[in-house]
């Protein structure tokens, strides 16, 4: 299971290459994973619908378009559920953190051998980590869409790169795929009983409800224990003109060591940029644009660009371990959803800080003044750098 880990940053030129800015370009490099084949690094939309009507849909990332998914064992989907929109109780084979990106959602979560339901009522920004095999159910009571962004790794999936659904009830559903006689023996009902209840059930993932039908009221006390917000910008690292980022860890939501992930949102101001970082511990990233657009810069071995890209409101795109990625938001900003945080490539915890002064004078070639200077602009903290510094 991954474990990640965080730091902040500070803006250094890594490397002199502009960034790209047309549009709908991408100038791709390919890197090694051992003795496997080279793949492509990319930015995509969500590009396969699992199921869509009238109630909503939910569509995910294949692997045909990012191959990373598979070789990287990620996972990413989106949920949309219209008002009444009611998804059947379900369970995937991955661990994973669920975004609230739009609106309202109640959910009720039932763990393995627990007579217990946990009901939430999450909102925009609400971050719900979910175990594989965890069944659920989703609910969308308001009179606005809900969009639910669903991240994680398939380490434990049948199938590497995806995550797959198992539906508890309804026409494609578990209860359905036994005979009335096996329903009837296991749960003590006449065959007529069985018959209505194998037989009565209806729509493959998600249903439309009428107006009136109540749902259970929340259980008390789940905030903070089993979900948290993290666009709050309260305990953010805030940069005046830049904007902040927030870290969801396991200390902040203890559920988190059940999936084994972590998370971070990230809003950067219109121009503002995103400082040059890498994950320390050989973790990978994938991250999501929830809103606004940009450009997005990743720099493997040797220094080469492996990804240059235009960012839009949609897009998903992986960073692999080790890699370093920086990016620049556009005149309207951008926002962020990553699983798992990036870890430090400067600021005053950063390597360049750390090293001793001849070491880094004799990396960079430079002389002790130089030297010195160059650690004086990382003495702060510093994750995005502001427009105009």
């Amino acid at each position: 299971m991954m474990m990640f880990g965080i730091s902040s940053t500070h803006y250094s030129s890594i490397n002199s290459k502009p960034l790209l800015n047309h549009p709908n370009t991408y100038s791709l490099s390919t890197f090694p994973f051992g003795d496997k084949m080279e793949t492509k690094m990319v930015v995509e939309k969500a590009d396969q619908t699992v199921f869509e009507g009238d109630s909503g849909g939910y569509y995910v990332w294949s692997n045909s378009k990012i191959p990373l998914l598979s070789e990287l064992k990620l996972g990413a989907g989106k949920l949309l559920l219209h008002p009444l929109a009611f998804a059947l109780p379900h369970y995937i084979d991955s661990d994973k953190i669920c975004f609230v990106l739009e609106g309202t959602v109640t959910v009720g979560l039932v763990t393995s051998n627990c007579p217990e339901e946990k009901v939430l009522l999450i909102k925009k920004g609400d971050a719900l980590p979910v175990s594989y095999g965890v069944i659920s159910w989703w609910f969308n009571g308001g009179e606005t869409d809900a969009v639910i962004l669903v991240l994680g790794d398939t380490i434990k999936a049948q199938v590497p790169g995806q995550f797959k659904l198992f539906v508890a009830t309804g026409v494609l559903g578990l209860l359905a795929g036994f005979q009335t006689d096996f329903v009837s023996k296991i749960f003590g009902l006449d065959k007529k009983e069985s018959e209505n209840i194998v037989n009565s059930q209806q729509g493959a993932f998600l249903l439309k409800l009428d107006h009136g039908i109540r749902f259970p009221q929340p259980s008390k006390d789940t905030k903070d224990k089993l979900y948290a917000n993290i666009e709050d910008p309260s305990g953010a690292v805030v940069v005046k003109g830049g904007g902040y980022v927030n870290f969801l860890l396991e200390k902040k939501l203890p559920m988190l060591s059940e999936v084994g992930l972590s998370a971070k949102f990230m809003k950067l101001e219109g121009n503002a940029m995103l400082a040059p970082s890498y994950v320390a511990d050989g973790s990978v990233e994938i991250s999501y644009v929830s809103k606004g657009s940009g450009r997005i810069k990743v720099v493997g071995s040797e220094g080469k660009p492996a990804l240059e890209s235009k960012l839009e409101e949609g897009d998903l795109f992986i960073v692999p371990q080790f890699f370093a990625a920086s990016g620049i938001a556009d005149d309207c900003g951008i926002e962020l959803f990553t699983v798992p945080v990036f870890a430090q490539l400067a600021g005053n915890t950063s390597v360049w800080n750390a090293l001793s002064p001849v070491v880094l004078q004799v990396a960079l070639n430079v002389t002790p003044e130089t030297e010195q200077l160059f650690k004086s602009k990382n003495s702060e903290s510093i994750i995005i750098v502001p427009p105009n510094t």
